[in-house]
């Protein structure tokens, strides 16, 4: 399929009802900037609701289908799916190889104990280097405004000392995604945008993209994709489907079922990481339901519950209060995953 057969969300043990109140809680929410909603489930979508809303960088836009939207992190789902191909293919032979023997032009920056740091630690944002992304935006430490200010982000992301072994602590790091799509553009001689559209993009009919580039030009890897919902939903459907397109296996079964499998936690927060995907659960109607996620900033959400056959996209323009992360949450535990208990 290149675009999403319909269903109704009867026809996939889902409830209508239920997922049609979202729209009215929505209406009723005050400040809620919510921009689009789509529900798919067996391959089918069953459920879409977008609203006009600004986006910080887009201005006021009537949000729908066929526009695109800003992913910010979700863009890493990507940039980790890729990675699994190049493994798949040959070009990465080793998650344990030493990231600084495949870029040896920051080798001015090794140290002893950097030098342990590996392609399974970038994948796992525990590469041990000092970086903080917690941080307010405007505050100069903060770890994404460097790397989009610097005129090397490869030696930014590199350049910081090592805190901790690598392995042992994960920190959120876009400096890692970035440093995995260097890698990724040196072992396949293609840049990152070029990779994506030959071996995943135009496989799952995504035509409609764009990336936001560095200072260098470089596309980001780390959250520089904009997609239609519609488009991030075949994502997605393919990790539900353990990299399966159309019957082609498009990414590495393998690889999907290390993805989106506890690799490390971190300390501040509830949820555990596999290989650049979230992974939490819900408590619905006393039954616990796992789900893995893409996470970006202002509320988008890339969910995907490969037990229930679930994808849920969800985009927003909550980029700078708190809603960002508890409408997204709200939106799944409330409306979505009831609609099928």
């Amino acid at each position: 399929m290149t675009e999403w057969p319909m269903a109704a969300p009867e026809a996939v043990g889902m409830r209508s009802e239920t997922l049609s109140a979202v729209t009215g809680w929505l209406d009723g929410l005050p400040g809620a900037n919510l921009h689009g909603i789509a529900v798919a489930r067996n391959g089918r979508m069953v459920f879409q609701h977008y609203r006009t809303g600004p986006d910080e960088r887009f201005g006021t836009v009537a949000h729908g289908p066929d526009v695109k939207h800003d992913l910010r992190s979700v863009t890493k789902v990507v940039t980790g799916l890729l990675i699994g191909d190049a493994v798949a293919r040959g070009l990465i032979p080793d998650l344990e190889m030493p990231i600084f023997d495949l870029l040896p032009e920051y080798v001015d920056l090794r140290t002893p104990e950097k030098a342990r740091i590996s392609i399974r630690h970038l994948l796992t944002m525990s590469a041990g280097l000092e970086w903080d992304e917690n941080l307010p935006i405007t505050d100069p430490m903060n770890g994404e405004r460097r790397l989009w200010q610097s005129e090397d982000r490869l030696r930014t992301a590199l350049a910081p000392r090592l805190l901790s072994e690598p392995g042992s602590v994960c920190a959120y790091s876009g400096g890692c995604t970035e440093l995995l799509a260097a890698v990724l553009c040196k072992v396949s001689g293609k840049t990152i945008d070029a990779y994506a559209s030959d071996v995943l993009f135009e496989p799952l009919g995504i035509t409609d993209v764009e990336w936001i580039r560095h200072r260098d030009g470089t596309p980001s890897a780390s959250g520089g994709l904009h997609m239609r919902v519609p488009d991030l939903a075949k994502i997605g459907q393919l990790a539900v489907d353990g990299g399966r397109w159309n019957g082609a296996q498009r990414i590495p079964a393998a690889w999907i079922e290390q993805s989106l499998t506890p690799q490390i936690g971190m300390d501040d927060r509830l949820f555990f990481y596999g290989f650049h995907w979230w992974l939490g659960r819900s408590l619905i109607g006393g039954r616990e339901i796992a789900w893995a996620a893409g996470i970006g900033l202002g509320g988008q959400r890339l969910f995907v519950v490969p037990s229930l056959a679930l994808v849920v996209v969800i985009t927003a323009g909550h980029y700078t209060d708190a809603m960002q992360s508890w409408l997204p949450m709200t939106i799944l535990n409330r409306y979505v995953l009831p609609a099928l208990i």
